[in-house]
């Protein structure tokens, strides 16, 4: 589903609107003439109004870019880079662990999250204003949407006020509570679960959820918290359906043209056709991710240039077998690519003030066929890729380990190692499967939260 602006755009604009309409205290200023024909409490009319708002719901996952950028930054496997270390300067502050309880960068990520649980409590709120076929999947989407951006919640910041089935006001945001961990986890449980029991496999549209997004999301709840027997359980139900499978060609992966092949679980939706600026990330409908992590001021053949943002380290790079064909396709050597071109001594790049490694993330990169409009630093029309199976696979070969079932783990450990070309591996501790995941996913935006767990 490709989401378009709706009726508010994040949870500043909703209290802006009430406490601008709750301090003027006057009926000059609360009386319209002619009066609304619609609000927000008699949106829900129709079916297309549940679908409108769901779209709504969706939007906020565009903003997944933060948390990807974080997860990476905040971890061994990149540096922040940029322009200089006052270049979005919350960056730099989570790369270094310097940063406090006021950063920008957090601040976005707590706001964006709960603009998106508000969108989807806005929907269950009404969920019985009518009654039409299909609006049971609809409810089933939007729990699947509050679960994720809960999750993305407890993930960053532990326990969080929880507001189910309504919108967030001004005394949600100013007096509820904060809940503590494990009541948030088992609200997102209880919607995942909600959903599982009546999503189908197989979205019904590009974009949208499914049971296999469910599974997948859930399982990896049930990881986080330990619950190995459950999550090995959940990642079962997924894997035996048959449904999904690892791309050939892991290279390809993440490419524009290759979206949607069997390895994807879920997908964050992006277009390169509309635009949006530097002052509200949020807006954009492309992913700012890869015109943010491009080469500095390029100049030459396949990439863009970008803002060389989000750089791999050497320790990354290293961390690799120089055999393992997901250390190119995960990490560019900019010298190294540069020097096998037929002609070097044309192609420029420049070298940011915020940190320079040499190398640059080749997953999620400008190039050149892949560039939106109208601003192609902001407007990437990648995908996000959310869960995929191979991420899958390892989830359920740690939980499998930890379980006792060392065998299922060395299969399927082996299984991702095997597409990527690389020989298998005995796995004789949970390490051995932590380290794989770096292989496999570094770059995408997992690293910290693993090595928190």
């Amino acid at each position: 589903m490709k989401a378009k602006r709706f009726t508010y755009t994040a949870l500043g604009l909703i209290l802006i609107t009430v406490i601008g309409l709750s301090s003027a205290g006057c009926k000059k200023f609360l009386s319209v003439d002619p009066a609304y024909t619609q609000d927000a409490d008699n949106f829900f009319q129709t079916e297309e109004d549940y679908e409108r708002a769901l779209i709504g719901a969706y939007d906020l996952l565009q903003a997944s870019f933060m948390s990807v950028w974080i997860g990476e930054m905040a971890s061994d496997n990149t540096i922040a880079g940029g322009e200089s270390v006052f270049d979005t300067q919350g960056l730099h502050q989570i790369d270094n662990m310097t940063h406090g309880g006021v950063n920008n960068e957090l601040r976005s990520v707590m706001r964006w999250n709960y603009a998106g649980v508000s969108r989807a409590n806005y929907i269950l709120e009404h969920k019985d204003n009518i009654d039409f076929e299909g609006k049971d999947l609809i409810l089933a989407e939007a729990k699947f949407l509050r679960a994720y951006y809960y999750f993305e919640l407890v993930k960053f910041f532990g326990g969080m006020p929880l507001i189910i089935d309504k919108r967030l006001g001004v005394d949600e945001a100013l007096q509820v509570p904060r809940a503590t961990k494990a009541e948030v986890y088992e609200q997102i449980e209880t919607d995942l679960n909600d959903a599982i029991a009546v999503l189908n496999f197989g979205a019904p549209a590009k974009g949208r959820a499914d049971r296999g997004a469910a599974l997948g999301l859930l399982g990896k709840v049930y990881l986080y918290q330990n619950k190995f027997d459950q999550a090995a359980t959940t990642f079962e139900l997924l894997i035996s359906s048959g449904l999904y499978a690892l791309e050939a060609d892991y290279s390809s992966l993440f490419t524009a043209a290759n979206e949607g092949n069997p390895e994807t679980v879920f997908d964050v939706e992006y277009s390169g056709l509309e635009g949006g600026s530097y002052g509200c990330l949020v807006c954009l409908e492309g992913n700012a991710g890869p015109g943010f992590q491009g080469i500095r001021q390029y100049n030459g053949p396949v990439y863009g240039d970008g803002n060389s943002y989000n750089l791999p380290t050497q320790e990354l790079y290293d961390a690799f077998s120089p055999i393992d064909p997901r250390r190119d396709a995960t990490i560019l050597d900019i010298d190294a690519f540069i020097a096998q071109q037929a002609n070097p001594g044309d192609i420029t790049y420049a070298i940011g003030g915020g940190g320079h490694t040499g190398y640059y993330n080749n997953k999620y990169i400008k190039r050149q066929g892949e560039i939106g409009l109208p601003d192609n630093d902001l407007t990437s029309p990648v995908n996000y890729r959310m869960i995929r199976y191979a991420d899958v696979l390892l989830m359920a070969a740690e939980a499998h380990y930890q379980n006792g079932n060392t065998s299922q783990a060395q299969a399927y450990v082996n299984q991702v190692r095997t597409r990527a070309g690389v020989p298998g591996i005995p796995v004789n501790s949970v390490e051995d499967i932590w380290n794989e995941r770096r292989l496999e996913l570094s770059c995408e935006g997992h690293r910290f939260f693993d090595l928190v767990r």
